[in-house]
C-alpha cells in the first residue's frame, strides 16, 4: 500500500537556503540513473508500535540514545558530531523520527536528519550585553550547542542596569527539544531504506511440529466454493519462455514465497500447458507426505462440497492452529485445479513430499526422499516442485557448510532438475514471521523484493533464463508482477499470534 503526497525535506525556522543540484531527499533511480525525490511514501502493514521499535533498533545499533516522547509515535536520537570542527563553526546532528498511525496496521514512518549550526545559533544572541558577567555566558564558545542556557533570553533589570536572562520556556507549545534554534531537515532515505528491508524481506516462517490441529465442524473454504464439479480448469495463457523447461523426466523447482496468489496461479498455467502437449505431469506440493491419501482420494472425487469437506475435515495439516503460507486458499485452488485437469482426461498426479515434524538437514533429506520415490513411479512425467526459495535452490548456502537443500539433494541424482527463483514488485503475503517482540505471528504482511529480484518496469511476466546458474544454484527467474496475499483456506476469527511460540523453520 502506498500513501501518495510529496516527500519535502523537513526545514523548521530556514530562512534562505542554498540552492541544491538536487532534491533534499533525492536518490538514483536504478532505471534512469536521474536523482529523484520518491513521490509516494510507503505504508508499512505493520502496527504502528512495531514499526517505531524496528526503526529505534535501528539507530541504536548505530550507538544513538533513543528518547521517546509520550505516545510513542515521535522520537528523537542523541546528537553528534560528524567530523571536528572549531567551537561555534560546529554542525551537530541528530535524528528525528515521526510515525503516523493510518489504521490498526497501517503505519507510516518518516525518519529525518536534523542538522543544527552554531553560526546560526549564534543570530539568536543579542549584539550588546550590559557587562562582563554576560559577555562571558554569551562567548562560551566550547558549550554544547544544546546548552540549555542558550535557549532563549530576555532582559530583566539589575544594579548595574538591564541584563540578559534566560527564559524558563518562552514558546511552550513549540516541540521542548527545538524552541527556537535554527535547525533544518532532511528525509533520511538510507534509513527508511533499512527499515524497509526489516519489516519487508524477511523469510517467512514455516511452522512444524506441536502445531496441533482445531476442531471444526463445517469447512467453507474462502471465496464460498460449493459445487465444483463439471468445471473447467482456469488455465488462463502460457507463462511466457517455460515452455522450453517442459520435457518428460525433467523437474523445475520453483521458488514460492507462500501465501501468495501469483506463484499457484503461474504453477496451474505450466501444468496447462505441459499437459497441453501431452506430457504426464506431476506436481509436487510442501504438503506433509501424511497428507497424501487424502489428496487422492479428493483427486478421484467429482469434487463437489462433500468432497471437499471429507479432505479438509479429515486433514490435520489445513488445520493447524497456527497456519502459514502452505495452507493457503491458493494452494488449495491449484489442487482443486489439477483436480479438474484429471477430470478432464489429463495425465497428472500431485504429490505431498514435506516432512511432518523434522527440521533442518533432516528435513530436507526426507523431502528429497518423498520426491524421489514418487519420481521414480512416474520417471517419463514431467514435475514441477512448489517450495520455499531456500529449499528449491540447487546449490548450498553460505551461512551452513553442513545444510543441503531439497534441491541440491535432487541435482545430484537427477541430471535435469532446473531451479527458478521468483522476481516480482512490492505487494503483500500471508505468513508467519517473528514479530519485534520476538513472538510468531501469521497475518497479512507486506514483501518487497531486494535489489536482486525487483522486477523493473521494462520486464515483462515470465520465465528469463541465466546464461550461467547462480551461485544459489537458480537457473533462471520466474517475473510474476507485484504479490498478492492469499490467507489460508480455513482463516480463524482472527489473525494468530503464538503466545508460545511453536517450533519454526525458515524456507
Amino acid at each position: 500500500m502506498r500513501l501518495h503526497g510529496a516527500l519535502m525535506g523537513l526545514t523548521l525556522m530556514c530562512a534562505g537556503c542554498a540552492t541544491l543540484s538536487r532534491g533534499f531527499g533525492a536518490t538514483a533511480n536504478e532505471d534512469t540513473g536521474e536523482y529523484e525525490t520518491p513521490a509516494e511514501e510507503l505504508v508499512y502493514i505493520v502496527p504502528a508500535e512495531d514499526a517505531m521499535m524496528v526503526a529505534r533498533r535501528i539507530l541504536e545499533e548505530q550507538r544513538y540514545d533513543v528518547m521517546e516522547k509520550e505516545g510513542g509515535l515521535e522520537m528523537f536520537s542523541s546528537a553528534h558530531e560528524p567530523g571536528k570542527n572549531m567551537p561555534g563553526l560546529r554542525t551537530i546532528e541528530r535524528y528525528y523520527i515521526k510515525g503516523e498511525r493510518l489504521g490498526p496496521r497501517q503505519t507510516v514512518v518518516r525518519v529525518f536528519r536534523l542538522s543544527y549550526n552554531e553560526m546560526e545559533t549564534q543570530l539568536e544572541i543579542p549584539p550588546q550585553v550590559a557587562g562582563k558577567r554576560e559577555a562571558a555566558m554569551f562567548a562560551a564558545l566550547d558549550a554544547h550547542p544544546f546548552d540549555a542556557t542558550r535557549d532563549a533570553f530576555t532582559y530583566a533589570n539589575g544594579p548595574s542596569g538591564p541584563r540578559a536572562v534566560p527564559m524558563e520556556d518562552p514558546f511552550k507549545n513549540a516541540p521542548g527539544m527545538e524552541r527556537m534554534r535554527m535547525v533544518r531537515g532532511v528525509r533520511d532515505l538510507d534509513i527508511e531504506r533499512t527499515l524497509l528491508q526489516r519489516l519487508e524481506m524477511v523469510p517467512a516462517l514455516e511452522l512444524v511440529g506441536s502445531n496441533a490441529p482445531v476442531p471444526i465442524r463445517s469447512v467453507t473454504p474462502e471465496g464460498g466454493q460449493t459445487e465444483q464439479a463439471q468445471q473447467a480448469p482456469e488455465c488462463g495463457t502460457p507463462v511466457d519462455g517455460a515452455g522450453p523447461l517442459m520435457a518428460p523426466g525433467h523437474v523445475l523447482l520453483l521458488a514460492d514465497p507462500l501465501g501468495t496468489r501469483e506463484l499457484p496461479a503461474a504453477a496451474l498455467r505450466m501444468l496447462c500447458e505441459a499437459t497441453a502437449q501431452g506430457l504426464p505431469v506431476t506436481l509436487a506440493l510442501s504438503l506433509p507426505a501424511s497428507e497424501q491419501p487424502l489428496l487422492e482420494t479428493y483427486l478421484a472425487s467429482p469434487g463437489q462440497h462433500q468432497d471437499l469437506q471429507s479432505m479438509m475435515s479429515e486433514s490435520p495439516f489445513w488445520r493447524r492452529t497456527y497456519q502459514d503460507g502452505r495452507s493457503s486458499s491458493a494452494m488449495l485452488w491449484l489442487i482443486e485445479q489439477a483436480r479438474r485437469l484429471r477430470a478432464a482426461g489429463k495425465d497428472i498426479s500431485v504429490v505431498a513430499f514435506d516432512a511432518e515434524k523434522a527440521q533442518g538437514n533432516e528435513r530436507e533429506a526426507e523431502m528429497a526422499r518423498h520426491l524421489l520415490a514418487h519420481q521414480q513411479t512416474r520417471a517419463q512425467a514431467w514435475t514441477l516442485v512448489l517450495a520455499g526459495g531456500t529449499h528449491v535452490r540447487t546449490a548450498g548456502v553460505n551461512w551452513d557448510s553442513d545444510y543441503a537443500p531439497l534441491g541440491a539433494r535432487l541435482a545430484q541424482v537427477l541430471p535435469s532438475v532446473r531451479a527458478l527463483d521468483v522476481g516480482f514488485t512490492r505487494g503483500t503475503q500471508f505468513s508467519c514471521r517473528f514479530n519485534v517482540w520476538d513472538a510468531v505471528e501469521c497475518n497479512v504482511f507486506a514483501i518487497s523484493p531486494t535489489k536482486e529480484v525487483r522486477q523493473k518496469p521494462d520486464i515483462a511476466s515470465g520465465v528469463r533464463l541465466f546464461p550461467q546458474p547462480l551461485a544459489e544454484g537458480f537457473h533462471g527467474r520466474l517475473y510474476v508482477g507485484a504479490l498478492s496475499a492469499s490467507p489460508p483456506a480455513l482463516h480463524r476469527l482472527a489473525p494468530t499470534t503464538a503466545a508460545q511460540t511453536p517450533p519454526a523453520t525458515s524456507p
